[in-house]
């Protein structure tokens, strides 16, 4: 019950920004992937945040295995090694 809470609040705040920004809801098509090509980036500043603040380094290989999956999810030929598929 509490993430489906969440999930509503998330998205009353979301909507106000909406309404701040003069954005009709629903937003136009290319309007509504930018906003969650957004939110799938703002979810990543997290985990990122964290590991910057315990003084671990971001590299790129952590940025492809902890990262691009969430916000791509799985991309085509991701089974795919040098030589065709695994």
């Amino acid at each position: 019950m509490t993430l489906y809470l969440t999930a509503l609040g998330a998205g009353v705040l979301v909507g106000i920004i909406y309404g701040v920004l003069q954005v009709r809801s629903p937003a136009p098509p290319v309007v509504a992937l930018v906003g969650l090509l957004g939110i799938l980036a703002g979810e990543q500043i997290v985990p990122l945040a964290r590991r910057v603040l315990e003084g671990r380094p971001v590299d790129l290989a952590w940025i492809r295995s902890g990262c691009l999956p969430h916000v791509f999810g799985r991309l085509p030929g991701a089974d795919r090694g040098p030589d065709g598929p695994a």
